[in-house]
């Protein structure tokens, strides 16, 4: 079993002009399956979809988030197997100089708040000319407004600070490989709201008709 594509060359080498999921990273690409990504982007690949991952990009360049070109589906985003703050900071708000994650150990290969930093840049880079989908620990503990310890301050919902278009928590292989699905059926991700086990914006309650309201940032942060 070949590695997963990391560049445009890998892709070239499987006869491939284009992917249907990108997956970026915060961890080091590391094909185990103690590495959430790994087991995501397999899973993906033997339902039959071409996966490329993009591990620990340079987030201060927007070209390193081009590199394996627009994916015919959407991109997929995670820190990787640690929330990007506690792999930053220790619990004493001391800064990290080891990441196990990263090559050779070394800290400083994916910045604070790394779901909403890959995201952001990938907008910047790609617009909305293709779907993306946020998931892992990062984005699982922060769907709701939430406090945030580092910075001492109610953070609204990863979801809209980041500007992804759906957030998957949990596990999530079962959640995606049914997004998966329904965008290969032609369905927009904006009306992809029937999958249990994720978070989509709406602009109003008057698109969805079962819901338990909560409390909103607003009312959180007060």
């Amino acid at each position: 079993m070949s590695f997963l594509p990391i560049s445009k060359e890998d892709m070239e080498i499987r006869g491939w002009q284009q992917l249907d999921f990108v997956f970026v990273s915060g961890d080091a690409y590391v094909d185990d399956p103690s590495f959430g990504p790994a087991i995501l982007c397999r899973l993906l690949e033997k339902h039959g979809y071409k996966v490329g991952i993009i591990p620990q990009p340079d987030w201060h360049n927007i070209k390193d988030f081009a590199r394996l070109g627009k994916p015919r589906l959407g991109f997929l985003v995670s820190s990787g197997n640690l929330d990007s703050q506690l792999n930053r900071f220790t619990a004493a708000k001391r800064v990290r100089h080891q990441d196990a994650y990263s090559p050779g150990g070394k800290a400083g290969h994916r910045p604070e708040r790394a779901v909403v930093v890959y995201t952001q840049m990938l907008r910047r880079c790609w617009g909305n000319e293709a779907p993306i989908i946020i998931g892992g620990i990062e984005a699982s503990l922060r769907r709701f407004a939430h406090y945030d310890y580092w910075g001492d301050q109610i953070r609204q919902s990863i979801l809209a600070e980041s500007g992804a278009d759906i957030l998957v928590y949990g596990m999530g292989e079962k959640q995606l490989i049914d997004i998966a699905a329904q965008l290969h059926q032609g369905v927009e991700i904006q009306n992809i709201q029937d999958v249990q086990g994720t978070c989509f914006r709406v602009p109003n309650f008057d698109y969805i008709w079962d819901f338990t309201p909560i409390p909103s940032y607003d009312e959180v942060r007060a």
